[in-house]
C-alpha cells in the first residue's frame, strides 16, 4: 500500500489563517508572496514539501470579492498548465467537504514538461470557502496514483 510507504509520513496540515485541512506526506514549509489574482492583489500562502519523489502543495488566498472567486480558481489552474507548457483540461467537479459550491471548483490531471524540459505530471484541485480560494497540487515526473488519492480525499474545510 503506497499510503503506508515509509517514504510518506502522513500528517494533518492546516494552512495558517484558514479552516482547511489536508493530509500531507511530509512536513511542509511555509511561504507567502504577493501577486495579482483575478485582477486584485492578494497574499498567496503556500505550504509545500517533497516526499516520494513528488512535490506536494496547498496554496490559499483571499480574493475578498465573491464575484472574483470563479476567475481566481480558473487562473490558478491556467497558471499550473502554463508551468507545464500544456493546456488546462476541463477536469471533474471538485467539492471537498465544507467547501463553498462553485462551478469553477474542479480537479485536473496535466501532463507536460517543466521549464528545463523534464517530463512532468501534475494533479491539482481548486476549490473555495467564501472568498478564500485553494489549490492542492501533486507534481512529479510520474505521479503515485494511490498517494495522490489519499492527499485529495483528505481535503476538508472545518466549520
Amino acid at each position: 500500500m503506497t499510503g503506508c510507504s515509509p517514504a510518506l509520513d502522513w500528517r494533518d496540515v492546516r494552512p495558517p489563517g484558514t479552516s482547511a485541512t489536508v493530509l500531507m506526506p511530509c512536513r511542509p514549509s511555509a511561504q507567502q508572496r504577493q501577486l495579482s489574482l483575478a485582477g486584485v492583489p492578494v497574499v498567496l500562502s503556500l505550504q509545500a514539501c517533497i516526499a516520494g519523489g513528488l512535490t506536494w502543495g496547498m496554496v490559499s488566498a483571499d480574493v475578498v470579492d465573491p464575484t472574483r472567486v470563479g476567475a481566481a480558481l480558473d487562473e490558478l489552474l491556467a497558471s499550473s498548465a502554463r508551468n507545464l507548457a500544456t493546456a488546462a483540461p476541463t477536469g471533474a467537479a471538485c467539492a471537498p467537504p465544507g467547501s463553498t459550491p462553485n462551478e469553477h471548483s474542479r480537479r485536473v490531471r496535466l501532463r507536460g514538461a517543466m521549464p528545463d524540459g523534464t517530463k512532468a505530471e501534475l494533479e491539482s484541485a481548486v476549490f473555495s470557502h467564501g472568498t478564500r480560494v485553494f489549490q492542492a497540487t501533486v507534481l512529479g515526473e510520474k505521479l503515485d496514483t494511490d498517494a495522490a488519492e489519499t492527499f485529495f480525499a483528505s481535503l476538508r474545510i472545518s466549520p
